[in-house]
């Protein structure tokens, strides 16, 4: 963890989840903890906890739609007023929607779309200059185990998810001369808040249960772990948990036409 020591760190969605499992792992390390996400109440509440446990730390917290463009450059904008030079983004902040795609609500697909791929890509690219200045900083997209599968009734998260895979491939070239780390973390199912919100309302019976796939299932303090640590050794992409990583292994070799029936039987299961 030493590769954090007194960096300025970006987190996006750090209401819950992930994002402020984020926060409290970085937190011992970073010079400056940037907090973002919709619920101010939530990142105020986190910014007292880390602040009591770290005094040295400098935690700043801004209220943000990541859905609208024009909140996504005030915030890169109230950075540069604040002069903190961000060397670490976490683009951490997602939403999903389960369910079939004809019934789906098209607010909540357009959601999606903004927030895991616009918002994602946008900060990168109001961001990556300054980083490029500095010669040294890192980049973790968190996409999902998704981006390898398309998944029936999760059809636009996972086509989504599988941008941010690919998106994060491509900058990891091209970034890596600049001295900047760009890395996919991709986890599995991980109990979070994110399957309560991505569950439909009415819905509530079809919403992921853990206990039916608990070997793939991993904790979100592992997940992050596994995500800083994959940074640190310039990892392009990591998929926290042995045995998840090894299917996902296996599937990738695994004629598609075998995949694609494996899903189409799945999904009917479910």
């Amino acid at each position: 963890m030493k590769f954090y020591e007194g960096c300025t760190a970006l987190i996006t969605g750090t209401s819950s989840g992930l994002g402020a499992e984020f926060a409290r792992q970085l937190a011992p390390y970073a010079g400056t903890l940037v907090l973002t996400a919709r619920r101010l109440d939530r990142l105020e509440a986190l910014k007292s906890e880390l602040e009591t446990l770290h005094p040295a730390l400098k935690v700043f917290t801004y209220g943000a739609d990541l859905r609208d463009p024009g909140s996504r450059t005030a915030l890169v904008q109230w950075l540069a007023e604040n002069n903190l030079r961000v060397n670490f983004l976490v683009n951490n902040a997602g939403l999903g929607d389960h369910g079939a795609f004809a019934s789906s609500d098209w607010d909540r697909v357009s959601a999606m779309l903004e927030v895991n791929i616009s918002a994602l890509t946008h900060l990168t690219h109001l961001l990556v200059p300054a980083m490029q200045e500095a010669g040294r900083a890192a980049i973790l997209n968190v996409s999902s185990v998704a981006s390898f599968f398309p998944l029936p009734n999760m059809a636009v998260y996972s086509a989504t998810k599988a941008y941010v895979t690919s998106f994060s491939e491509a900058l990891a070239i091209e970034l890596k001369p600049s001295g900047i780390t760009v890395t996919a973390l991709c986890p599995g199912p991980v109990p979070t808040e994110f399957f309560d919100s991505a569950t439909r309302p009415g819905e509530e019976d079809k919403a992921a249960h853990f206990e039916t796939m608990p070997a793939f299932v991993v904790p979100a303090p592992q997940v992050v772990h596994q995500g800083l640590l994959a940074v640190s050794r310039d990892r392009a992409r990591v998929i926290p948990g042995p045995l998840l990583c090894v299917a996902v292994t296996v599937a990738a070799i695994v004629p598609f036409v075998i995949t694609r029936e494996i899903l189409r039987i799945f999904s009917k299961k479910l």
